[in-house]
């Protein structure tokens, strides 16, 4: 298969990297207009409770103020939402949680804007406040949007099969409860947006550190009450997004839209690090009740799921997020009696809406921890088990799709990182391992005084992800390359580059199908004034969706070119063309061409060289009211197996090794690849181990980074990743999802090799100091599950 292609698969560096390294690169902070004015957000006092009254007389009087935004100064609609509209612009008679802005003060000097901000007084009236989500569905509960009568955002359900005849079929029944946290981003950039009108052609056009500008165009112009043409979006360089500059974006750029409309000047929304934390939307604290049964032989017979998602004080993306889900709630095992519930709720909380993963790094923490768990039960390994209950070819999931239109890949990837990572002989090794406390081994004030206190661990952990939006959504994108007479090449995609990379494989892809170099390629920043609306950059589809279009658009050019070259050499139709290395040739035949000179001929004999590209993916059916149906069109396996290190006196983990190995389809350039795994294992861990957003009374406590914890490069030793390509009918030559995949699983692998390393058992993320020590009632540990 390698030598199918000039490109594909090959290792091409970043077209941004040296621009990134070099600090050439351009954020949306580095930019100024002139005329431009700064902005500062007034935000609530509490975190529930009703505004009686907004009084700017007092910051309105400061010199260098020019104006107080408020709902009032809002020409079109002040609420939003990409699902469901509960989320004010600015908020006027009431305060759902303290994010929640109030006015927006612009000036020219920064000192000026904070002590303006100073003196607005909000009076209000205080609410009780809701911050235990796991109480949202109470009788007594706290309303966070009266309106609706509940605190119910959304509730998905899935039935299959008989789940009572599923028990009592089971030998062993057993369940558990667990639980994960909000996690943030931590992007390295924070938020800013710049609104600059445009009075020429009476538009506005907007800057920023934005994941979706399509979606960001809409908002702002139902925001302003201007038809989409009236908003013009562009993208410039994120430094780190994993989902979190969508709908936090797009209310900023409102903001700063509505503030320029006032003043007729530029305005630009930037965000220190505290204000981007308690702004910007979390990763969803999920409590998940798993009630399973299993035959004395090992087989999954029954699977009882209640899942509680904390959405925040707003729907945002938790009914997305929460179907995907119930989609995965069962991991990529066959079960033939599923009764799974999953309910999204409002709270004060922090808003919760996409982070890389999307619902599955929770679902997936309490699947494989259970499957570790019933295969000490039945006295099996955990390989065991995943491979006697793992999807095959044919199987049928929980949503009942038959798993026919792929290669189901799953015992592949485990084969492959078992044999990779050495798993079976360090789980025999890791077994014959105990702490000895018969002699000076022992706690005396929560410290152990002598002996040796490291155990490893090991544990695996496997996923199947449904690629692109799938039932969620429309699963299709443009791209638009355009070639000029001297043969240079345009290209710009309906999907937004993130940091994740897209540049150069979509680069890639046009070039393998010209014969051309892609780093020639210039590739275009998204602008909506530019290309139509190709959907959401999320649901890791870019490559899968986008690269379909970007390769439609590119043969589109390169049968154009074949026709000018066949009257220009006078040769069969049926000729057969190759577009290699800057030239193009007939098979069997002297003649070629290179690619300008094919460009130029074109030129002159009127032929247009422009291409738009368009990838649709099939429908999928989903039936909402029982959750069966097809849920996506292709998906995507991967299993990864951690090596850990823990020193049970300090609780102290250290992540030796992951090996991680996926099947994404065919990989069009491996060194991206490798950087999506990497960062997706790391923030993975990140998850597992350190990582936790502090809520108290719906308030954040930790809002900076020296509070908030990320992992380093000290935190996790080696990262080897393998890749098994089995190219899908979809995506180009069979390229899928990666993205995503890469992280979801590793905090579950984790967590299974720690207990490995322990012999207990961990049902909340993450795996902190506090649960990692033994404490006073250590008597003896054994090593394994």
């Amino acid at each position: 298969m390698t030598n199918k292609f000039n490109i594909v698969g090959k290792n091409f560096a970043r077209t941004d990297a040296y621009e990134k390294v070099t600090g050439r690169a351009r954020y949306a902070a580095d930019l100024t207009f002139p005329n431009m004015l700064l902005a500062g957000q007034k935000r609530v006092p509490t975190a529930h409770g009703k505004i009686l009254a907004i009084n700017t007389e007092e910051a309105e009087k400061l010199d260098g103020i020019e104006a107080i935004i408020t709902y009032r100064d809002i020409p079109g609609k002040n609420v939003t939402g990409l699902v469901q509209k509960d989320q004010p612009i600015l908020a006027f008679d009431k305060i759902y949680c303290p994010a929640d802005v109030v006015a927006i003060v612009v000036g020219s000097d920064k000192k000026v804007i904070d002590k303006a901000l100073s003196k607005i007084d909000i009076v209000y009236k205080e609410e009780p406040i809701l911050s235990d989500y796991t109480k949202a569905l109470d009788s007594d509960a706290p309303l966070i949007h009266p309106e609706n009568r509940s605190n119910l955002v959304v509730h998905y359900p899935l039935r299959k099969g008989n789940i009572d005849k599923g028990f009592r079929e089971s030998d062993i029944v057993i369940e558990r409860t667990y639980s994960t946290p909000a996690i943030e981003h931590a992007y390295i950039e924070p938020e800013c947006v710049i609104a600059v009108p445009d009075f020429r052609k009476d538009v506005y056009k907007i800057y920023g550190s934005i994941q979706n500008p399509f979606t960001c165009r809409r908002i702002v112009a139902e925001v302003m009450g201007l038809p989409l043409t009236k908003i013009h979006v562009i993208q410039n360089e994120l430094g780190g997004s994993f989902g979190g500059k969508d709908d936090t974006m797009d209310i900023l750029a409102a903001r700063a839209c509505v503030s320029s409309c006032r003043i007729k000047k530029p305005v630009k929304i930037l965000l220190s690090r505290e204000e981007s934390i308690i702004e910007s939307y979390k990763r969803h604290p999920y409590t998940m009740k798993y009630k399973v049964g299993i035959t004395k032989q090992g087989l999954l017979k029954a699977m009882k799921i209640d899942i509680l998602a904390d959405a925040g004080a707003y729907a945002s993306m938790s009914p997305f997020v929460t179907w995907r889900s119930v989609v995965q709630a069962t991991g990529p095992y066959e079960v033939e009696h599923v009764h799974t519930d999953i309910r999204a709720v409002y709270s004060n909380n922090p808003y919760t809406g996409a982070m890389r993963g999307f619902g599955s790094p929770q679902i997936i923490f309490a699947q494989e921890s259970l499957m570790d768990e019933l295969a000490d039960l039945i006295g099996i390994t955990p390989l065991e088990i995943r491979k006697l209950n793992g999807y095959k070819q044919n199987s049928t999931t929980a949503s009942g799709q038959v798993l026919n239109q792929h290669t189901v890949s799953l015992h592949e990837v485990i084969d492959k990182a078992v044999l990779e990572s050495g798993y079976i002989n360090k789980l025999k090794a890791n077994r014959q391992q105990t702490i000895d406390i018969s002699d000076h081994l022992y706690l005396d004030n929560d410290e152990f005084i002598d002996g040796d206190t490291t155990r490893t661990g090991i544990g695996m952990a496997c996923s199947f992800r449904g690629c692109s939006l799938g039932a969620e959504g429309i699963d299709a994108t443009g791209a638009l390359i355009s070639v000029q007479n001297d043969g240079s090449v345009y290209l710009i995609s309906g999907l937004a580059e993130n940091g994740q990379g897209l540049r150069m494989t979509f680069s890639m892809v046009a070039a393998e199908v010209l014969g051309i170099n892609p780093e020639e390629i210039y590739y275009l920043e998204q602008d909506t004034s530019r290309i139509a609306d190709g959907g959401p950059t999320v649901a890791s589809r870019s490559t899968l969706v986008g690269g379909e279009a970007v390769k439609d658009a590119a043969e589109r050019v390169r049968s154009r070119i074949e026709s000018v070259l066949t009257s220009f050499w006078n040769v069969k139709k049926s000729s057969k063309f190759i577009f290699s290395n800057g030239f193009i040739r007939i098979a069997d035949s002297k003649k070629s061409v290179s690619f300008s000179e094919a460009c130029k001929q074109a030129y002159l004999n009127g032929v247009n060289l422009s291409a738009y590209g368009w990838f649709k993916g099939p429908n999928v059916d989903w039936n909402e009211e029982v959750g069966q149906g097809p849920a996506y069109f292709t998906y995507v396996y991967g299993c990864q197996i951690a090596d850990v290190q823990v020193d049970v006196a300090s609780g102290k983990i250290y992540v030796k090794r992951v090996t991680a190995v996926h099947d994404a389809g065919k990989i069009i350039n491996p060194l991206s690849a490798l950087g999506q795994v990497y960062g997706g294992v790391t923030q993975g861990a990140g998850y597992g181990t350190i990582e936790e957003v502090i809520v108290k009374d719906a308030v954040i406590e930790n809002i900076n980074l020296d509070e908030y914890l990320i992992p380093t490069s000290m935190d996790i030793g080696s990262i080897k990743a393998f890749f098994v390509e089995n190219p899908d009918k979809f995506g180009p030559w069979g390229g899928k999802s990666l993205g995503e995949p890469t992280l979801e699983i590793t905090a579950a692998a984790i967590s299974n090799a720690v207990a490995n390393a322990l012999g207990k058992r961990f049902y909340h993320l993450p795996l902190d100091l506090e649960q990692i020590k033994i404490g006073k009632t250590l008597h003896q540990i054994k090593g394994g599950v």
